[in-house]
């Protein structure tokens, strides 16, 4: 296929319609038909206010779809790659017990049985295979609710969708669960080339035996459509035949494939109707919605999903990834189909697609918003409104509009995007958190002090505005503390250019980038952001925030347990602001602080981490004092990409400093001799500068190697510590 406009729009549908999908079944997920009929009705639209849950959630169908395509990254866009090396893709990810997967116990769900093979050293495709873990266990929903990322890179050739469906729904299952996953996977990809749903059907199911029961299913369904049967009719059937009393487990394929089907033959071809089939007629509501969502939105595009109701503003493109590659939780959907697009790009060896120069917003595809949102509270206008438009520049085709009314004087236009963990969640109720936190929130912020904003703004307003950057951080309390940047005064269809540096926040996390617009005088108009960036390496330490260890305040904060992922507290710290530990993914026993030692950090056995930081940190310098009790190595890494690639730089009771790089597997790239002391603390700094990786102890140069073999050269920050305890008051970077 022709990686034109064309594709490219479709994937973006495509990904907005799996959001859409997933947040429109999310809040009855596992409900039967009947309770959905008694207490909903047929769910034409969102129904998360009559539940009173939140829209934007985390959660496994969106964390799986879009972290696993990722392999392609890891394993240099390699288009065969094996089903063994995607499985090393989860372990890379996935961080047990708390991000992308639902986490309950091996044997009960089969995704975490799967990973719990994968780290005792079963390879895929046996980690999901019937022979390991039975027909029960593999042959649940797993493999299809993952499957359309897989799907849409392989657009336009359902034949290379097939295969890489069976190759990542073998990670975690087999048998008929693998088959639903090729299906949907092969009529996604031939959905970017035909229209005729009937035909995208039969084709795809002859990638399948035709003895299997998804087969015969789907056969099943065919011909129920072309009778005199309306949908409730078929579905009744559905549930006679192939229903949840038929097939044991928690979610198994059977049933719920049957459900998809049934939507997209019964749907009449609209988005609307189709939507409303598969999630009123129950089970694995997000999980079927989110992929009749994708399959729709590839095959009718943009177009398609605005002809109903506006599915499309409620989302405000806003996707949370969560997994042990933290930098990336903060993410959208054109960002995430911008992805995919480059990855397919590359499988067809093109080079990467550059869009105003990398802009992390670029909001180069038509009803993006990237997450942008007005903020109408305090002194704010609350009349100010933000719609994606087409605008020609020498960088691109489109930008974001603001439309604001009545600016006076004390009354302002702001605009705002997270960056991190989202204010809201910080006010949920115990109900609403629980909704939430079924996939915990794992994530860092995507900007730092140092680092620095640079964002084009067009006036179009035919008096003078004044327009400002600003950021908010988590501060005392887990309340948001603003910084502004100085004031620029734009003149009718002046374009300007804004840079600033971002201003140190005192250790804590930056949850919101924004815009303030403002005037002197009554003035209504329009202003446009063609892209903001964020570029350079953040100047700044991170420890615990002063505000903590000196106010013993009065406020309670919020659900530890919920927020902590497991984090040890003292319980004299339970009640004080906690948000800047979960800047950091966690993949250690215990977390304490105490005094001015913000990292206290134990791992029992095996090797643990902390990461943060932006994805895109590049050439950079890490350092801080670590004092060692008993930990077989410990240290830190740079350029981190997950719990499987990165650098480090240790110190081992062996009497060893090396240099390692953890690629699927610990691989030294140089050590030295080293007189090494428990209970001593070490200046420890590591410095990556292109390919050549430098390790000072005590700011003295001790090792230094140049890494020649598939280098990491961006990533994360973090600490590593091995069968022990390593303590630390801070950590610098630079």
């Amino acid at each position: 296929m022709k990686l034109d406009n064309i594709f490219e729009n479709k994937v973006y549908a495509g990904v907005l319609g799996k959001i859409i999908g997933v947040y429109l079944g999310r809040p009855f997920e596992g409900w039967p038909y009947d309770k959905i009929i008694k207490e909903l009705g047929p769910i034409y639209y969102y129904v998360n206010d009559k539940l009173n849950v939140p829209m934007h959630v985390t959660d496994d169908d969106l964390n799986g779809t879009f972290a696993f395509i990722k392999a392609f990254e890891d394993f240099n866009f390699d288009k065969n790659i094996t089903s063994e090396q995607i499985g090393q893709t989860w372990l890379n990810y996935c961080l047990e017990n708390q991000a992308v997967l639902a986490w309950a116990g091996k044997g009960l769900l089969t995704e975490e049985s799967a990973y719990l093979n994968l780290k005792q050293g079963i390879t895929a495709p046996d980690s999901g295979s019937i022979k390991i873990n039975g027909k029960i266990i593999a042959e649940q929903i797993g493999a299809q609710i993952f499957i359309d990322g897989w799907g849409m890179i392989a657009g336009g050739d359902p034949d290379f969708a097939s295969d890489l469906a069976k190759k990542a729904g073998s990670v975690s299952h087999d048998g008929e669960s693998v088959y639903g996953a090729q299906v949907v996977a092969s009529m996604e990809a031939m959905a970017f080339i035909e229209n005729d749903t009937r035909k995208i059907i039969e084709h795809c199911k002859k990638y399948i035996p035709n003895d299997s029961i998804i087969y015969k299913l789907i056969s099943d369904i065919q011909d129920w459509s072309s009778g005199n049967l309306d949908w409730e009719q078929a579905r009744s059937k559905i549930e006679e035949n192939y229903g949840y009393d038929k097939y044991q487990g928690f979610c198994h394929i059977v049933p719920n494939h049957a459900l998809i089907i049934l939507a997209l033959l019964f749907g009449d071809d609209d988005f609307q109707k189709t939507l409303m089939i598969v999630n009123t007629a129950g089970w694995d509501t997000d999980c079927n919605s989110g992929n009749v969502g994708c399959f729709m939105g590839i095959k009718n595009g943009i177009e398609g999903i605005q002809k109903g109701p506006d599915f499309i503003s409620p989302v405000n493109d806003t996707l949370y990834i969560t997994s042990a590659r933290g930098s990336e939780t903060m993410t959208d959907a054109l960002r995430e189909s911008q992805n995919i697009i480059n990855i397919r790009r590359k499988l067809d060896g093109l080079e990467s697609k550059v869009i105003k120069n990398n802009a992390r917003y670029n909001f180069e595809m038509e009803t993006s918003t990237q997450g942008w949102m007005v903020d109408k509270s305090n002194d704010n206008n609350q009349n100010t409104l933000l719609k994606n438009i087409e605008y020609k520049s020498n960088i691109g085709n489109r930008a974001l509009e603001i439309n604001f009314n009545n600016l006076t004087k004390g009354i302002n236009s702001e605009l705002h995007v997270n960056t991190f963990f989202p204010e809201e969640f910080t006010t949920l109720n115990e109900q609403q958190e629980m909704m939430l936190m079924v996939y915990s929130f794992v994530g860092c912020p995507i900007i730092y002090s140092g680092q620095n904003i640079i964002t084009e703004i067009i006036s179009k307003t035919k008096k003078d505005i004044k327009v400002k950057l600003f950021i908010k951080y988590y501060g005392e309390g887990d309340k948001l503390s603003k910084i502004n940047s100085a004031e620029y005064i734009l003149s009718e269809h002046q374009t300007e250019t804004l840079e600033w540096n971002v201003p140190d926040t005192f250790s804590n996390p930056i949850a919101q980038i924004g815009i303030s617009i403002s005037s002197d005088e009554q003035v209504s108009g329009k202003a446009l952001m063609n892209y903001l960036h964020i570029s350079g390496i953040p100047q700044m330490t991170f420890r615990r925030p002063d505000h903590i260890k000196d106010n013993h305040a009065n406020t309670k904060s919020h659900n530890i347990k919920s927020l902590t992922n497991g984090i040890y507290i003292p319980e004299e710290d339970k009640y004080y602001g906690q948000l800047w530990r979960l800047a950091w993914v966690n993949d250690v026993d215990k977390w304490y602080s105490v005094g001015k030692n913000s990292f206290g950090l134990i791992k029992n056995n095996s090797r643990g981490h902390i990461f943060t930081g932006s994805s895109e940190l590049k050439d950079y310098s890490v350092s801080s004092k670590i004092l060692f009790r008993l930990a077989s190595s410990g240290g830190v890494i740079i350029r981190s990409q997950g719990l499987q690639r990165y650098y480090s730089l240790e110190i081992t009771s062996t009497n060893k400093l090396q240099i390692n790089k953890m690629e699927y597997g610990l691989k030294n790239l140089k050590e030295v001799d080293f007189k090494f002391e428990q209970f001593k603390v070490y200046e420890v700094r590591f410095e990556a500068y292109g390919k050549i990786l430098k390790g000072f102890i005590n700011n003295q140069l001790l090792i230094e190697v140049e890494d020649k073999t598939n280098q990491f050269d961006k990533g994360m920050i973090g600490y590593i510590v091995e069968n022990g305890t390593i303590i630390s008051e801070d950590i610098s970077i630079n």
